[in-house]
Parts: C-alpha cells; structure tokens; sequence
C-alpha cells in the first residue's frame, strides 16, 4: 500500500510539474526569472509551513536528534540543487522555447542512475536503462525538438537538468533517513526563495504592481509547484529509488503537452502521441521489470 501511495504521489507532483510550464513560460510578462523564482517559493513556503505544525511538529526534535548535522546539511542541500536546477531553467524560457526546455528537462533521467551508478556504486536494473532510452526518444518526439533550434536556453537548461538529478537523489537520501517530508520541503522552499532573492536584488528589481499582474501564475507555480508538488515528491521517493523515480517524473513532459493541448488549444501530432506513449511505456517498464531480479548488473 505505502509503495502504491507513492507511486500515485510521484503522479500526482508530476502532473503539477507538467502544467506549471505554462505559468512558468507566461509568468515573466512583467517581471525577471529571479524575482519569479523568489516569489513564487516563497509563496509555496508559506502555503506549505502551517502543514509542518498540524502534521509534523510532534516528531521533529526525536526525528532530527538521530543526526542533527547531516538532517540541516542536506536540507540546504537539496535546497541549492532545487534553487539551481530553477533559476537555470527559469532564465533559459527567456532565450529558447518550451519545446527545447521540455526535452533537455528529460535528461535528468539518464543523469540519475549515471551519477548513482558511478559516485555510489549502487546496483542499477537493466530495464532502468531501457526506460531511460524510452523516456529520452518519447521526449524527442513529444516537444517537436526537430523544428527547432539550438539556442543558448538550450545549453542552460541542460545545465539545469544536471542539478534536477542531483536534487533527486539527495531527496532520496534524505527522506530514508529523516521521516519529516513536509519539513524538508519547506526548507528547501525557503532556502530557493532567498537565493533568488539575493539574486533578484543584484540583477533585477522587486516592483509590487509588476508581481501582481503576475499573480495567477505566481499563485499556480508558488502553491502547487513550489509547495504541494515538491513536498509530494518528497514523500513518494520514501519508497521508490532514484533511478526509476526520474522515470516516473519524466511524465512532466506528457502532461505538459496535454496542458498545452487543452488550455493553449495546440495540436497534438502523430510524433507528439508516440512520444506519450513512448515515456508512458518506459515509466511501465521501470515499476515492473526490477520485479526480475535476473536482468541486472553492477
């Protein structure tokens, strides 16, 4: 049961993640991606911080008291790979489109067991393999990447991608140890709201009118992206290893091409629907093939 509640978690913050691209692309009319970046998680801070009080204050001081250095250390941690992995993505929607964001996003996918693999040493499935293929040609297909061109934003979200697969597997560190999801989400909430702060005041300027014409996606991406998705991600990877969770979250890139679909009436071509079913497919294979335990390797 707790692994099914994961899994549906993992769908649930992937979904947010997915439909958040566009509040993300439309949400810098008026301001910058640092200002962006700063007040949408520090909205997501506040919606998620009265939760840690209702569900988590009973347990935090036994929790922690297990390693209290290693608890904070990878806290601001996976705050500064979330923070990294944001302001990068964020700044490259201003030089490159949606389209190539989206498919350079997915190479967090094959990044993951890569780095697991090789800085930990750790087992990896052959099927992970075969859904990271998978998941990378439905990427392809899905974002229409072949009639477009390479640009600057291209090589920084890329850049982003490395820091998404790095906030991975920190979280699925962390979360094995420490039991506290919502509080660790609120941390790394506060500690990307206030780099983007630091940021958002050396490069750009904070401009109230300018923020609130901005709200409806502030409000989206800051709430349900910055708060509720990041905090689901959290408690999903309590019972799903990072590999295959990268999978899972690859699924951002369908969902995001239906959100288009739907709200932005764009129409799905034939490459579009293979590319879904391609990364839907990879997402099977990594759930139900590791059940053998004959088909892995070191």
């Amino acid at each position: 049961m707790s692994k099914s509640i994961s899994l549906l978690s993992a769908l649930l913050c992937t979904l947010i993640w997915g439909t958040t691209f566009i509040a993300q692309e439309t949400g810098m009319k008026f301001i910058g991606p640092y200002v962006f970046n700063s007040v949408r998680f520090f909205v997501g801070f506040l919606a998620i911080l009265p939760f840690v009080f209702l569900f988590e204050m009973g347990k935090i001081t036994k929790t922690i008291s297990k390693d209290k250095t290693k608890f904070f250390c990878y806290s601001i941690l996976i705050g500064v790979f979330l923070f990294l992995g944001t302001v990068f993505q964020q700044v490259a929607l201003i030089y490159t489109d949606v389209a190539n964001a989206a498919f350079f996003t997915i190479f967090y996918v094959p990044m993951v067991p890569i780095i697991v693999f090789f800085l930990f040493k750790k087992k990896i499935h052959l099927s992970v393999w075969l859904a990271v293929l998978l998941c990378i040609i439905g990427g392809y297909l899905l974002t229409n990447f072949q009639n477009s061109t390479i640009r600057l934003g291209d090589s920084l979200v890329l850049i982003g991608a490395l820091f998404w697969s790095l906030h991975i597997i920190y979280i699925g560190k962390i979360i094995k140890i420490f039991d506290l999801p919502i509080l660790i989400g609120v941390i790394q909430a506060f500690v990307v709201s206030i780099c983007s702060l630091i940021l958002g005041i050396i490069f750009e300027e904070f401009i109230l009118t300018n923020i609130l014409q901005q709200k409806i996606q502030i409000l989206y991406a800051g709430v349900l992206s910055g708060g509720v998705a990041f905090v689901l991600q959290i408690f999903a990877q309590k019972n799903i290893s990072p590999a295959p969770s990268a999978i899972i979250f690859s699924l951002e890139g369908v969902f995001a091409t239906i959100a288009a679909w739907i709200i932005l009436s764009q129409i799905l071509n034939l490459n579009n629907i293979i590319g879904c079913v391609l990364i839907l497919c990879g997402v099977i294979i990594s759930q139900i093939l590791p059940g053998y335990k004959k088909i892995s390797y070191r």
